[in-house]
């Protein structure tokens, strides 16, 4: 006969068996979920070169880009029953050479701004189906509940308001969003750059399963879908500076 621990090891191969298959087909099944509706659009509002301390570990001085654009995204194809939460940024992409004439060395890409958008809460969740079949015990004074029956139902009222005012996840609307970060580059040279794009970018991350990653990102496996790409731009001169022309022409006069 088996002992009480060689069974209850049976038991719990069984369980972990049987948990790993269900996963498994929880993470297969959202290939087939459609994402080919998903669309972001990126455009640039201002852009300014500045020479300073980008970070506050920065040693020197260098010249840094500071940018605000504007986000419309609608990103919630890309919520389903696997995701956890979502990862959304916006990056730039411009020339590694400082001369803008070497076209052999490829662009950086420098995330200026992200977001952390959670899933929202299951219906099936612990929460959810405690308070649906275990509900919060009321007093039984017919006194008590009287004086609480207003404020229960109001909150009640409030509750699912809340619920009906929340807004879709991945929904995003940004106006003149100022980015987080500051571009930079190795040769502390930020000013007058031709050909900066930004882009939008995202990854899904799953409860269970392998990371999804936006189209264009190099990494796979990918999602579909439309990613933002601005307008190519040139960036400014360092702020405070002269144009070159003006001070040729100051130069001729003296």
């Amino acid at each position: 006969m088996y002992s009480t621990l060689n069974r209850a090891q049976a038991v719990f191969g069984f369980f972990t068996t049987v948990a790993l298959v269900v996963a498994g087909f929880a993470a297969l099944s959202v290939v087939l979920y459609p994402t080919d509706t998903v669309t972001a659009d990126v455009e640039l509002k201002d852009v300014k070169v500045i020479k300073g301390r980008p970070h506050y570990y920065s040693t020197k001085k260098e010249e840094y880009a500071q940018m605000r654009f504007d986000l419309d995204a609608d990103l919630s194809p890309l919520f389903n029953w696997n995701t956890k939460q979502l990862f959304v940024y916006v990056y730039a992409s411009y020339s590694s050479a400082n001369d803008n004439t070497n076209t052999n060395i490829p662009n950086t890409q420098s995330i200026i701004w992200d977001k952390i958008i959670e899933a929202p809460e299951s219906p099936y969740s612990f929460a959810n189906l405690r308070e649906r079949f275990f509900p919060a015990k009321t007093s039984s004074s017919g006194q008590a509940s009287n004086k609480r029956s207003p404020s229960s139902s109001s909150s009640t009222k409030n509750t699912n308001k809340k619920k009906k005012d929340e807004p879709t996840p991945g929904l995003l609307r940004l106006r003149d969003q100022r980015s987080k970060y500051q571009i930079s580059d190795i040769t502390g040279k930020m000013a007058e750059r031709s050909n900066v794009t930004l882009s939008v970018g995202w990854n899904v991350q799953p409860w269970v399963g392998a990371l999804w990653w936006s189209p264009g990102s190099g990494a796979a496996p990918r999602t579909e879908g439309k990613t933002g790409l601005s307008k190519a731009f040139d960036l400014p001169m360092l702020k405070g500076s002269k144009p070159k022309a003006a001070e040729g022409e100051r130069a001729a006069s003296v």
